[in-house]
């Protein structure tokens, strides 16, 4: 039995062109996000020391963005769908969307923080110290019952604070070249605690990590391989070269890694507002995923649908009490965590599809009818994917020599090789 792809795989036809798709991806990796990265970079090392950490942390996540992207336009399918049928099986794809669901949470805690300090920046409180717990709480919240019960001055915020935000980086920079001597930024030393070039690209990688392995999300709506390099590599020129950089030297010129007293300092009320609009807009963005990835991980575990409203304030409330734990001020130990935790993800799936060629077959046989295998064909759980996936995080977190986001992908993708083919033999013997 084979199950039809109408509202699955994305028709040829139908794809979009290569401005399309690069507009939304450029949108999506320049946001405040980016400009807090590169500000904590600047703040912790020399502008060649940061710019050296964010080419090995770009070079990783194109080499992700490409091999999964070219994926997902070649087959018509999203990540999700895609990791089914390169080794994670029924069940361990949708573990994979509970482990995106859990680090998107980590996001709110973070956006929300950056709220709860701007909102005390703008009160100008003597002692913000128990009351950042109060307007967390507040701000956290209040978006959260906003999400679950539909506000339709979410769209506004989105449409207006991405252009806002451009506006005040394109300001707070011409104000920096007006006002210091461009070249000692350059060559300056940090006064921010040091971090390593390995840590740093980690930290870059992590940044980013989860968009990159959910790439076939959005490369499916790609015409070909070629429209899916252009697509990645002017993002990630864009977003990690451009904005990086200018939030690097920004952070040498005012010394400080804090983007809300970098936005009031350099622009003053509208650098703050600037600010969080654009937190409030990824945190919409960033419950919505969440709940959309719990959700599904809830019901294939169960086998019932979940309310969406109270999965909502559940997953805003817990995300909400992440960000009054101080997660703002454990930002690059996250992204790291980040960085080691889901390179193996992709290693796995680029191992499987593009060396193993598991199902390469069955999918092709199956798109140029418009369907998807039968389910019969996939695993419920893939054991090797899920195996490898635990040894690759813990080589991740335990070798300290390398960059440790590139050791977990190369030892879960070995683990998850080798594996595969002693499995075969062992079947072939039988």
């Amino acid at each position: 039995m084979l199950l039809t792809l109408k509202a699955i795989q994305f028709p040829n036809h139908e794809r979009k062109g290569l401005f399309t798709t690069c507009i939304i991806r450029i949108g999506a990796t320049t946001s405040l996000v980016q400009f807090m990265l590169g500000a904590t970079l600047g703040h912790s090392m020399t502008f060649n020391q940061a710019m050296i950490a964010t080419i090995l942390g770009s070079l990783f996540l194109e080499f992700i963005s490409l091999g999964l992207g070219i994926a997902g336009a070649k087959e018509g399918l999203s990540t999700s769908l895609l990791s089914r049928w390169c080794g994670f099986g029924y069940f361990g794809s949708a573990l994979i969307g509970g482990m995106i669901s859990i680090s998107t949470l980590g996001w709110f805690g973070v956006q929300n923080a950056i709220v709860a300090k701007g909102i005390l920046a703008a009160m100008a409180l003597e002692n913000p110290h128990y009351a950042f717990y109060v307007v967390a709480a507040i701000s956290g919240l209040s978006l959260s019952t906003l999400v679950a019960f539909g506000f339709n001055g979410l769209s506004w915020i989105a449409k207006t604070a991405l252009p806002l935000f451009f506006l005040v980086v394109g300001w707070s920079f011409y104000q920096i070249l007006k006002n210091y001597d461009i070249y000692p930024l350059f060559t300056m030393e940090p006064l921010g605690n040091p971090l390593s070039i390995s840590a740093a690209a980690t930290a870059v990688a992590g940044g980013y990590i989860v968009f990159a392995i959910i790439s076939p999300d959005m490369s499916r709506y790609c015409k070909n391989g070629r429209q899916v390099f252009g697509m990645m590599t002017s993002s990630i020129f864009v977003g990690e070269f451009i904005v990086n950089g200018i939030s690097i030297l920004i952070s040498h010129a005012l010394n400080t890694a804090n983007v809300v007293e970098i936005m009031t300092q350099s622009a003053g009320w509208i650098g703050l507002f600037s600010v969080l609009l654009s937190a409030v807009k990824i945190n919409d963005l960033n419950l919505y995923s969440a709940v959309l990835g719990f959700s599904n991980f809830l019901s294939v575990i169960t086998r019932k649908k979940w309310h969406y409203a109270g999965l909502t304030l559940f997953l805003g409330v817990t995300g909400t009490c992440i960000s009054m734990i101080g997660i703002l001020e454990k930002f690059i130990p996250f992204l790291i965590m980040l960085g080691v935790l889901f390179p193996p993800v992709a290693g796995i799936m680029l191992v499987d599809y593009y060396i193993l060629r598991t199902h390469r077959d069955l999918l092709e046989l199956t798109h140029n009818r418009g369907t998807l295998p039968s389910i019969e064909y996939i695993k419920k759980t893939g054991k090797a994917a899920m195996m490898a996936w635990i040894g690759g995080s813990v080589v991740g977190f335990t070798i300290e020599s390398g960059i440790p986001s590139l050791n977990s992908l190369l030892a879960a993708s070995v683990i998850y090789g080798v594996i595969c083919i002693f499995n075969t033999k062992i079947q072939i013997l039988k």
